[in-house]
């Protein structure tokens, strides 16, 4: 590494002159990546709401739908309305009453559940259908048309209309992520380094990284909505550290040789050498994601690991010609560090280990309990404003029409119409089902089947399947509408096999399903990824078990929190909290017991070892947790999208937690499991040290 750091320092004019050349076509791939702003889209396509969301495209054109509701609108006027919208580009279909009938005809020829579901007093409500999918760009183009042409009495809910405002906000909301984490970590930096323009050029070389990091994302195609919005802020939050120590490194270099090159080069060995260990560990987190089997968590596993690998490679080439170009005027802004040295808490925590080890045992039944018992949410909804238009009509279409989601029963269209009225009679019997609308439903002796225009059966019938559309005053994730859907499904396969139950509620079900099985395996994953990296960095048996177990008490404070102040977070955050936390903080914890082991091999007794670890680590430490906790903090304070705000939150308290646990209960751990840590790790032997010291003081006697 040594040959390679020198070509480094004499190609420094190069290596900066192509990285900033560089920026042109990561800034062109992360223009032309696209965003998926639909959670359900990453669920796995080989189950069976996903394969009834594919044959709805493929058969019958469309990929989605949204309620429509006009108020105090006359007939006609909403008739013109609708004339209006079936004009917008990629809507495929728009349903309503002279869907089925001249307006001349009145409604009260209608069935009366068909005339309650599309009435209400003076509300009336349409069913858009759109011929793309739900998250597609054309649909949400298509829902921003529609909103344009309606005025303050029309109101409008489904998927794609919450998909439409997340996107508004998360595209004016992610620049200020954005700053916001480049602000605090500014004043974290200015307080720790020792030059006010060092945190410049560590933000430009990361910012560097990120940028390269977001342009290679156009090789996956699309990224969604969460990693684009966390993405930056996780990596500048993971990645502050290595520059941090590479400008340590280089000042410690600088007192040995005045040579600046020679004294840069040496540094940018070292510093390659430690944080390739260090982002091992935090690689090891991201890449546990992907055995999701929601692949969300792949998304946003492979973006994160990917970023992890750009900052390494920043911070040893980018970073290091920037400090040797611009080293004059660096050295002018050089001043005394705010944050000062750690001399009287450690002598407390080594004295008092006894006492921090006790509140650990207390405090591990309480972490567990709540962390098992934490709310999650799943609808999509909670996690928006209420001010958004989308929330808006979701709230009019309850108020107005006691309905709180939709959903389709794709049926066999041989199925015999004896079957497929008995199916519907009991659908229509299911508990919180409000009304069931196909074509089957509305014909029959006061409404023959010449009533009904030939372009109505065409947006509910295919050549192979029939679409029952089914209204219910469940939300979407309740446990309500969870059973509903078991009842709904054991009707509909009692009388075709191959009847497929579809839509946000259905796919929302699964989530949860899937979720909770990701949740185990990607907590198992991680933990033993991390816990290989510990044995052969380490080379112990015993300290895995040890850091391990310290990091996740410190994920189940954090995650056992929200139990006991009554929070419910997205049921994300209860999946990939752990596995980042973990990956991205077990560092904390490996740079401690690394000095904690050289102590101990130098001859220094358990006691004398941990003091001067924690007299030597701890400030680097509050540096590393302060630099995570700055990236994500303000973003946790502002973002209106729950989703993001509760990660980042989570996050950064994560970090806070996981500083304090290894700050006060890993010194105990060393002092009360000594004997087993030293018999179970290679290459430490204090005994001989000792031994080495008796010797030398006999020889001086003598």
């Amino acid at each position: 590494m040594k040959k390679i750091s020198r070509i480094i320092v004499k190609l420094r004019y190069l290596i900066l002159l192509v990285a900033i050349g560089l920026l042109i076509p990561a800034a062109i791939g992360y223009i032309n990546t696209r965003v998926n702003y639909d959670i359900l889209s990453y669920l796995p396509k080989d189950i069976e709401t996903m394969k009834g969301q594919d044959i709805l495209l493929d058969q019958f054109g469309t990929g989605s739908f949204v309620l429509y509701v006009t108020e105090g609108m006359e007939e006609k006027d909403v008739a013109a309305l609708k004339a209006k919208i079936e004009q917008v580009d990629h809507v495929e279909n728009v349903l309503w009453y002279d869907s089925l009938m001249d307006l001349s005809i009145p409604m009260s020829m209608l069935p009366s559940d068909v005339y309650d579901a599309f009435n209400s007093g003076d509300a009336t409500m349409m069913f858009i259908v759109f011929d793309d999918g739900t998250s597609a760009d054309t649909t949400l183009e298509a829902v921003e048309n529609i909103r344009k042409i309606s005025n303050e009495q029309c109101f409008m809910s489904g998927m794609s209309a919450i998909v439409a405002d997340l996107k508004s906000i998360t595209i004016s909301e992610t620049p200020i992520y954005v700053v916001m984490a480049v602000v605090l970590a500014v004043i974290v930096l200015s307080i720790t380094m020792d030059s006010y323009l060092i945190p410049v050029f560590f933000l430009l070389s990361i910012g560097m990284a990120i940028v390269y990091n977001m342009g290679t994302n156009v090789f996956n195609g699309e990224i969604s909505f969460i990693t684009q919005a966390l993405s930056a802020v996780l990596q500048l939050g993971v990645t502050m550290d290595y520059s941090i120590f590479l400008w340590h490194s280089y000042q410690e270099e600088l007192e040995k040789n005045d040579n600046r090159n020679d004294a840069m080069a040496n540094a940018i060995a070292a510093t390659f050498k430690s944080v390739v260990g260090s982002s091992i560990t935090s690689i090891a987190g991201f890449l546990a994601l992907c055995f999701m089997t929601f692949t969300l968590g792949t998304d946003l596993g492979i973006v994160m690991a990917k970023g992890v690998i750009f900052g390494v490679v920043g911070c040893v080439t980018i970073l290091p010609s920037m400090i040797l170009i611009f080293d004059k005027a660096i050295e002018k802004t050089k001043h005394k560090p705010l944050l000062p040295e750690f001399v009287r808490i450690p002598k407390m925590v080594a004295k008092h280990y006894l006492v921090f080890f006790i509140i650990f045992l207390a405090l591990i039944f309480p972490a567990v309990y709540g962390n098992n018992r934490t709310k999650v949410y799943y609808n999509l909804t909670d996690t928006l404003p209420d001010k958004l238009g989308s929330i808006q009509g979701s709230k009019e279409i309850d108020e107005k029409f006691d309905m709180n989601s939709a959903y389709m029963i794709l049926v066999d269209k041989n199925l015999d119409s004896v079957s497929m009225n008995k199916m519907i009679k009991e659908l229509k019997n299911t508990d919180g089902i409000i009304s069931v609308l196909g074509t089957d439903a509305i014909m029959g002796p006061a409404f023959p089947k010449e009533f009904i225009p030939e372009e109505y059966f065409d947006a509910l019938e295919s050549d192979d399947w029939k679409v029952v559309l089914l209204t219910t005053d469940y939300r979407v994730a309740s446990n309500e509408i969870n059973a509903q859907i078991d009842e709904v499904q054991r009707i509909v396969k009692g009388y075709d096999k191959k009847a497929m139950v579809v839509g946000e509620s259905p796919c929302t079900k699964d989530l949860i399903d899937i979720t909770d099985h990701d949740f185990k395996v990607v907590n198992a994953v991680s933990i033993g990824f991390v816990f290989l990296i510990i044995a052969l960095v380490l080379k112990s048996l015993s300290l895995p078990f040890i850091l391990v177990a310290v990091i996740e008490f410190a994920i189940f404070v954090n995650m056992g929190i929200p139990y006991y102040t009554g929070t419910v977070i997205p049921f994300i955050s209860s999946v990939v909290i752990g596995t980042i936390q973990l990956g991205a903080t077990v560092d904390y914890a490996i740079l401690m017991t690394t000095r904690y082991l050289s102590e101990r091999n130098a001859g220094h007794d358990k006691k004398e070892a941990t003091l001067i670890t924690l007299t030597t680590c701890m400030k680097s430490v509050i540096v590393s947790a302060l630099s995570f906790f700055a990236a994500t903090f303000g973003v946790g304070l502002i973002s209106s999208v729950d989703m993001i705000g509760s990660l980042c939150g989570l996050m950064s308290r994560g970090a806070i937690i996981s500083m304090f646990t290894v700050l006060l209960v890993l010194p105990a751990m060393y002092m009360i499991f000594d004997k087993i840590i030293i018999k179970t790790t290679l290459g430490v032997n204090p005994g001989a040290k000792s031994q080495d010291k008796i010797t030398d003081c006999v020889n001086k006697i003598a």
